[in-house]
């Protein structure tokens, strides 16, 4: 069935852990892969690192889970006003653009 495979967004929990480091919980079903599930919590703390006056982010790491159907992804992102070191880096602006073009909610 086409619906299948059409994802739904169950949402995010936020939770700052010390200082710029931040952690987001997302959950969803009918992901095709992990990295539909890794492409909703970047959407998140794109979004999150923009309602924070920040305007990048740095991927720590994310891991993956499925059970019963429901994918849920654990990331951790550290947020900063300018550029950080690190070749996982986000521009908050240009990744939430780009998230709602794709349709994918944020915070």
């Amino acid at each position: 069935m086409a619906s299948d495979f059409i994802p739904e967004y169950k949402g995010v929990n936020t939770s700052l852990l010390e200082g710029d480091l931040v952690q987001f919980n997302v959950a969803m079903t009918n992901a095709l892969s992990t990295q539909d599930v890794e492409d909703y919590a970047e959407c998140a703390a794109a979004q999150y690192t923009l309602i924070r006056g920040y305007g990048f982010a740095r991927h720590v790491r994310t891991n993956v889970a499925q059970q019963g159907g429901i994918w849920r992804g654990d990331a951790v992102y550290t947020i900063s006003p300018s550029l950080p070191r690190g070749i996982k880096t986000i521009d908050a602006e240009v990744v939430a653009a780009n998230c709602a073009e794709r349709g994918i909610p944020t915070v």
